[in-house]
């Protein structure tokens, strides 16, 4: 019995899926052609209920599942995504990501990710 359950006796357990990609991955968007580093993660859909309903029905992601925020690139822009994990893909071009505002969150490591900089998890 989980603790949760010991002071809740009627608690349900939640089937929460495990996030797939951790802060500092490189990904890729399954269906855009756009590519990103994970600056934080959100264990199921945390935004507003507008911007879900904006994403046409026949594309929209599950709300239980784990959701990134992506310092996001494409060939004509650099800008902040949120994205399910059911569009993700590990990004395995080995390219660095060129967004403006990952050298004030990240740093480059030798494995061809990013670890969050000294001083941001405080």
């Amino acid at each position: 019995m989980s603790p949760l359950e010991r002071s809740h006796p009627m608690a349900t357990p939640i089937d929460m899926p495990s996030a797939s990609f951790g802060i500092g991955d490189v990904v890729r968007h399954r269906l855009f052609d756009f590519r990103g580093v994970i600056f934080d993660v959100d264990p199921v859909f945390s935004n507003s209920d507008e911007w879900y309903e904006a994403i046409p029905e026949e594309i929209r992601p599950a709300r239980n599942q784990p959701f990134y925020h992506l310092l996001a690139e494409n060939a004509e822009s650099s800008y902040i995504a949120y994205v399910s994990q059911q569009n993700l893909v590990a990004d395995e071009s080995d390219e660095p990501v060129d967004h403006p505002a990952l050298a004030t969150m990240l740093d480059r490591t030798d494995a061809d990710g990013y670890r969050l900089r000294p001083g941001l998890m405080n």
